[in-house]
């Protein structure tokens, strides 16, 4: 490797010289600021004479000592395309402005010094600055200069272009000039035979370039490559990658959220989302170009079954569509491991259609019943992540529904009682516009015939039948005490809620007045969340609470708890150490800890087993909490304990005391780690 200081100018005035964009570079994508921060560094440079020179960071390139056919030399940039991208914009802006200016010697400088190779005998040698295909176009568009042609495409080097167009004129163009032959950068010189580029751009990257995890995987499967099979693995796996992973709507990339949910999938173990690229080196230790295909198949296949989860859009066949926008409301993107694989099974006609589209729906009853009981969310990951293992294809719906009914504590499937008890009060008002509209349009769409979309119809909107700022008339119906009892308790909740697109209208009416308002009140209402007011005289806690017995009776209809036996022999007998009853005289058949099993016949042998887990998985807590004190944490050479056992070579820990306090122990050690869901037992 070799590092010089080196003028821009004098770089890219090099002879028989191509700088190569490899396909494995993130397409040119510099914002309109970034430009207007370096034309305006440039102009600053150029008019102060005092200064000789201003640097704008490396350009690092892979030199092989070899030529192409016709002795051009081909430098293939891995860190630097940006900038030297934009500043050959630069100066085919002045090119331009040249060419107006009828200065044919400037015209033809820029030209064969800095834009092209003028004798090279290829036509795609010609440009010194090779860019990916797309950008390729753009450049060549550039340099044609034909008025009567529109560049069918939005680029950004057309779009940069434009920018500094209008802003180099006449006027300032020579300070420009002079600012370019200013700027400096440190050249940074590769050669494959001696240097590893890929650890040096890792390198590169943790110092500060924001490249995603998708464009560090990318450059790890490409940049060993030569170059034909470069064009090959992008063209038919990693850009049909690229186009399917990314929202379609807003045109954003979402590749390195599939490859973690596919490496989960795949591993049984998620990534955190800064090491996506390292567990994914690790997955995918590249061989030959035989593996490499083979590895990147599945992922290419996976990701149309993603491309359909992000953008329901897709999927062509109706019901599965509206239960994949259903989904795609509750963002349940935690989902996705176990998702891509069963959409890929249906895909594969290991299922039907209709318990493809069962599953869907167990999904979402599995999940909203929790979100209502408000359960909480960080369990999710691990559940969705090892759920696949527990499907059997002969059977399909219901080897899930078993599984997910197997869950306890709070990773637990709600059972209906719990979820009418807790829906009765829940502020289903005060959530997410996304989570309310979805709750509210399925009750109101159940089996009915003609769909009513609510979400991004401006024309329903959601009602209080009991209004926020109610009229004072509703006082002198309801009496004070029964006014403010639901004020406080039901103004919220579903019981009290609807749909209508005559909110405005309605305001703060009483009830018999929002009941009979013509053409918009409730009377006049298509809608089936109004057929019920449609009949009543008055509107109190009685109706509020009746109405809460309609709604539910939907609610149960649409996210079902499974209808199918759980017996003892089902659930192994196995039970989060949270739900486990007291321990004392009772013995372990074993436990399961992060999903592996330990054999321990006894509380203190599980006491001892856990506890040394748990201090080799985390043991600054234990200091920096009272766990250690609780446990009675020792250096071994203490002799104060009366019945030590140790934990390693240098700690161990107080084991006299009762089966019961051991368990809380180990509660309470698990909940300071938030590892609530981790513990598994089952007794004998």
């Amino acid at each position: 490797m070799k590092a010089t200081e080196t003028k821009v100018v004098d770089f890219l005035a090099s002879n028989k010289t191509q700088f190569v964009i490899p396909v494995y570079q993130r397409n040119y994508d510099w914002p309109k600021k970034d430009c207007e921060r370096l034309l305006n560094d440039i102009l600053e440079i150029g008019s102060n004479k005092k200064m000789i020179a201003h640097f704008i960071g490396s350009i690092v390139f892979i030199h092989d000592s070899a030529y192409t056919t016709s002795n051009i030399k081909e430098l293939t940039i891995i860190d630097g395309q940006q900038r030297l991208t934009t500043i050959t914009l630069i100066y085919i802006a002045i090119h331009r402005l040249a060419q107006e200016l009828n200065n044919e010697s400037l015209v033809n400088e820029i030209l064969d010094t800095y834009l092209i190779n003028k004798y090279a005998s290829k036509e795609e040698e010609k440009l010194k600055l090779r860019p990916t295909e797309n950008n390729d176009k753009a450049l060549k568009y550039l340099l044609n200069n034909n008025k009567n042609d529109i560049f069918p495409d939005f680029s950004k080097i057309i779009d940069n272009f434009n920018y500094f167009k209008n802003r180099i004129a006449e006027e300032n163009y020579k300070v420009i000039w002079e600012g370019l032959n200013k700027l400096m950068f440190v050249e940074i010189s590769l050669e494959k035979s001696k240097d590893d580029p890929q650890r040096i751009f890792e390198s590169l990257n943790s110092t500060g370039l924001e490249l995603s995890q998708a464009d560090l995987i990318r450059n790890y499967i490409l940049m060993g490559l030569n170059r034909n099979d470069q064009t090959k693995i992008y063209q038919k796996y990693w850009e049909f990658i690229e186009k399917h992973a990314k929202y379609e709507i807003s045109n954003i990339s979402k590749v390195s959220d599939y490859i973690r949910d596919y490496l989960t999938f795949k591993n049984k173990k998620i990534p955190n989302k800064r090491n996506v690229y390292f567990e994914f080196k690790e997955k995918y230790p590249i061989t030959t170009f035989e593996k490499l295909i083979d590895d990147l198949t599945e992922i290419k296949d996976f990701s149309i079954h993603y491309n359909k989860l992000i953008n329901p859009q897709k999927e062509t066949d109706k019901g599965i569509r509206l239960q994949l926008e259903y989904i795609d409301r509750l963002e349940v993107n935690v989902a996705f491991p176990f998702l891509i694989k069963v959409y890929d099974d249906y895909e594969s006609s290991l299922m039907d259609k209709a318990t493809f589209i069962s599953i869907l729906e167990l999904i979402q009853s599995y999940l909203w019943r929790r979100f209502i009981l408000g359960l909480p969310t960080n369990a999710l990951n691990k559940i969705f992540m090892t759920l696949y293992e527990k499907v059997d294809v002969s059977n399909y719906l219901f080897s899930v529904q078993k599984s997910l009914l197997q869950r306890t504590g709070t990773q637990r499937f709600p059972k209906d009682a719990e979820v009418i008890d807790a829906l009765k009060v829940k502020d289903v008002y005060n959530i997410k516009s996304k989570n309310r509209l979805y709750l509210l349009e399925r009750l109101e769409n159940h089996e009915n015939k003609e769909y009513i979309r609510v979400e991004g119809n401006p024309d329903i909107t959601v009602e209080h039948i009991f209004p926020q700022t109610p009229d004072p008339k509703w006082k002198i119906e309801l009496e004070k005490d029964k006014f403010i009892f639901i004020q406080d308790n039901y103004l919220n909740t579903i019981g009290n809620l609807t749909l209508s697109g005559n909110n405005g209208k309605l305001g703060n009416k009483t009830f018999v007045e929002k009941r009979d308002l013509k053409e918009a009140g409730y009377k006049d209402s298509r809608l089936w969340l109004n057929k019920y007011l449609s009949k009543l005289e008055k509107w109190d806690q009685e109706e509020i609470e009746k109405r809460f017995v309609q709604i539910v009776e939907r609610f149960l209809k649409i996210w079902k708890y499974p209808n199918i036996n759980i017996n003892e022999e089902t659930n192994n007998g196995e039970l989060n150490i949270f739900e486990a009853d007291d321990p004392t005289g009772k013995k372990l058949e074993y436990a399961i800890f992060f999903d592996q099993k330990i054999g321990v016949d006894n509380i203190t042998t599980f006491y001892i087993e856990i506890f040394k887990r748990l201090f080799e998985l985390q043991p600054e807590v234990f200091f920096i909490s009272d766990i250690g004190q609780k446990i009675g944490l020792s250096q071994n050479t203490d002799n104060h304990l009366r019945a030590p056992m140790p934990l390693n070579e240098t700690y161990c820990i107080e084991t006299n005391c009762s089966s019961f306090t051991k368990f809380e122990r180990i509660k309470y050690a698990l909940e300071c780690l938030d590892l609530r869901e981790e513990l598994i037992i089952k007794y004998t």
